[in-house]
């Protein structure tokens, strides 16, 4: 397995021709030492350097297995940890901690983008910030670790950095979905989904603050404020999920 990676990025780093100069500093980052530094290399280049010609690229496929690694290990972890939890509660946790939300906030949280090698077009559009390109490098660097050692390394990987401290980090605003939990318990109560509504707009157009209301059959149940619309949404969702309970303020 290490060989069909190692040998696919072999074929195409031509197109990778920057090296990780830092790689020194990512490796303190992440703690953990590279045998095969070639590994952290692919798990760090993005798709965004293939050319039109190459038909996949090795980083895709790190990414697939690196998935399935990271819900095999927190699916285990879970099972463990919490023996009275029903299938749909495990479910329902396990599908926070591999969400790219929850991933690209851990992946934050240790500066990843910093390290990640990528087009130039790709870091224009401000591709070491995009929640998708950190989610799916995590995954990708999961993989790297387990080819380069194996699934304990892995699974320590996993629960130094993405484990760590989530029984709170998951119930922050930076990773909880407010507006799922808020719809959810309306289509159960109210038979209705909640409606959001712009009510102003402040400050330049390159600095604009959001303010949103958000309705349940025409009454504001809840308003929040935020740099665009979506973390104004987020905001009134969760005054309005403190209103009915559902979260602790």
């Amino acid at each position: 397995m290490k060989k069909i990676i190692l040998n696919l990025f072999n074929q195409f780093s031509r197109n990778v021709e920057d090296d990780i100069d830092n790689l020194a500093e990512f490796e303190k980052v992440i703690k953990y030492k590279f045998s095969n530094k070639n590994l952290a290399k692919a798990a760090l280049s993005h798709t965004s350097l293939m050319r039109e010609q190459d038909s996949f690229w090795p980083f895709e496929r790190m990414e697939f297995l690196g998935d399935s690694i990271l819900g095999l290990v927190i699916a285990n972890h879970l099972f463990n940890q919490f023996p009275e939890y029903s299938e749909g509660d495990l479910s329902k946790l396990k599908s926070k901690l591999v969400s790219k939300k929850y991933l690209s906030y851990k992946a934050r949280k240790i500066n990843l983008g910093k390290f990640i090698l990528m087009s130039s077009e790709a870091e224009k559009s401000k591709g070491r910030d995009s929640s998708t390109i950190l989610c799916d490098t995590m995954e990708a660097l999961i993989c790297a670790i387990y080819l380069d050692s194996n699934l304990d390394k892995a699974t320590n990987f996993i629960k130094r950095i993405i484990l760590d401290d989530y029984a709170v980090e998951i119930t922050r605003s930076k990773v909880t979905n407010f507006k799922s939990i808020l719809q959810e318990y309306t289509q159960s109560h109210f038979k209705n989904i909640p409606t959001y509504r712009i009510f102003d707009e402040t400050g330049p157009d390159h600095n604009k603050t959001f303010s949103v209301r958000v309705l349940i059959n025409q009454e504001i149940i809840g308003e929040g404020k935020g740099s665009n619309k979506k973390s104004a949404e987020q905001q009134a969702a969760k005054q309005a999920c403190i209103k009915f309970n559902l979260i602790k303020e």
